[in-house]
């Protein structure tokens, strides 16, 4: 099996620390978080993830607005100029620790927070970051 994720979730998931949108939303993301730690693959997709899934049936999910499309193209720039390859639609990733290691190690430096501007989270994200990651979901 594997985790549908859209570009921007890679640089969510770095920082994810069991805080969300909704309690369904929280337990969805604590699941995947779960998947991804016991060495579960990524599966690239453009649009709505696995992740944005208990938000689908509000009357205007943010997951598909503009903004977030703008996310996505650009986390997938940033992650794609850290990891040396295009970080396309239906490619597989697997998060092994260095890797894991090497995309905190970016989003702490900022070298692939440009994706996070005007995001909610924003505050919190680098708050996680600055403690070490000690906080998070996905180990």
């Amino acid at each position: 099996m594997t985790v549908r994720l859209r570009p921007h979730h890679l640089l969510c998931l770095l920082t994810y620390a069991g805080k969300g949108y909704s309690a369904a939303f929280v337990a969805n993301f604590d699941a995947i978080a779960a998947r991804l730690s016991a060495g579960e693959h990524i599966l690239i997709v453009f649009g709505p993830d696995d992740i944005c899934a208990p938000l689908l049936g509000e009357a205007e999910p943010h997951c598909l607005r503009d903004s977030v499309t703008e996310r996505d193209r650009q986390a997938a720039a940033s992650v794609g100029t850290l990891l040396g390859y295009a970080i396309a639609e239906n490619m597989e990733l697997q998060l092994y620790p260095s890797l894991l290691r090497a995309m905190r190690d970016a989003f702490s430096s900022g070298r692939t927070r440009g994706a996070c501007g005007g995001c909610e989270w924003f505050d919190l994200c680098s708050s996680i970051a600055a403690s070490d990651y000690r906080t998070v979901a996905l180990r």
